[in-house]
């Protein structure tokens, strides 16, 4: 059977400090994007990655274009290494973005700026300690779609933010709605439930603000079709048109991530080899489980890099 390609790009979650440290000291690709970045961004971002702190890191409006740029600077080493080229693109939540440059349907600058400004929006929809997400392994989706219902009557508003794998669903909402769900979960024989260290509450009806505010700032961005195929959160569907591609990503920040979907449709269109393209090892496993036969690899270090490379030559 012949290799047929997928890359995946991580969302928030996959930060940490040092992250990029390794690929810094044997490829100049890192300080390229690094350096083009803090440009649009008037500070330091390397400075922030290598040292931190991670509080700092860890805020949504700095988060994201850290980790646009980190995975964009690990596919331009990918290319020049002669890695091969995938057949199809998807990025989880906010790593739709780095999917987008990679494509080639998004300048990297722009998307810079359209992060940052999508990370304050989403920020200041919500007021601090209002909102909440929480993991909940063990249930399907359906089984939480009802529990959130009950919750969102009892406590507050709470959703299936992602749909991440087979019995891994993410929720957000109002911290009490999070909290209630939990309880209801844990009834309905969810096995664990993991409260997320996370400032906003994203892909809930609580970034409604944000979305009416980004569909502003997005419309005046120039997108192009991808020279990929980018499979969107928001409908399992590649979009060509500038007007679809924003469309989808406004509606991304109040909508579900359907990434258990995404993974089938990868699988479904005969992929055999899914490599996450950034830092930290969070999508692999979902690979596994939602892809099952797919082969996962990382590309996070120079040691993952070159172990793809003989993967993909074998």
């Amino acid at each position: 059977m012949s290799m047929r390609l997928g890359m995946v790009f991580p969302g928030q979650g996959a930060q940490s400090v040092g992250m990029m440290d390794a690929l810094d000291a044997e490829f100049t690709q890192v300080q390229a994007r690094f350096s083009a970045a803090s440009e649009v961004l008037g500070f330091d971002l390397w400075a922030l990655v290598h040292a931190g702190p991670s509080e700092i890191l860890n805020q949504t409006a700095n988060t994201q274009p850290a980790l646009l740029a980190a995975s964009v600077a690990t596919w331009d080493i990918w290319c020049a290494l002669g890695g091969a080229q995938p057949a199809l693109m998807a990025g989880h939540s906010f790593g739709e973005y780095s999917a987008l440059v990679c494509a080639g349907a998004l300048e990297f600058e722009a998307a810079v700026a359209l992060v940052a400004a999508r990370g304050q929006f989403m920020q200041e929809a919500v007021a601090p300690g209002v909102g909440g997400m929480a993991a909940v392994l063990g249930l399907d989706a359906d089984a939480l779609t009802a529990v959130c219902l009950e919750a969102t009557r009892d406590a507050g508003l709470v959703e299936c933010a992602n749909l991440n794998a087979p019995g891994q669903v993410v929720l957000s909402g109002t911290v009490a709605g999070v909290a209630r769900a939990g309880e209801l979960a844990k009834a309905a024989g969810a096995k664990k439930i993991i409260p997320l260290a996370v400032s906003v509450p994203a892909h809930c009806a609580l970034m409604t603000p944000a979305a009416v505010r980004y569909a502003t700032r997005v419309s005046a961005v120039e997108f192009k079709a991808p020279r990929v195929p980018v499979i969107h959160n928001v409908d399992v569907q590649p979009h060509d048109l500038a007007a679809d591609i924003r469309a989808a990503l406004v509606a991304q920040l109040s909508h579900s991530v359907r990434w258990q979907e995404t993974m089938a449709e990868f699988a479904r269109q005969g992929l055999t080899h899914i490599g996450e393209c950034g830092p930290g090892k969070v999508l692999g496993p979902l690979v596994k489980r939602g892809a099952p036969g797919v082969e996962a690899f990382t590309l996070g270090t120079p040691d993952d890099l070159r172990a793809a490379l003989n993967i993909l030559e074998s």
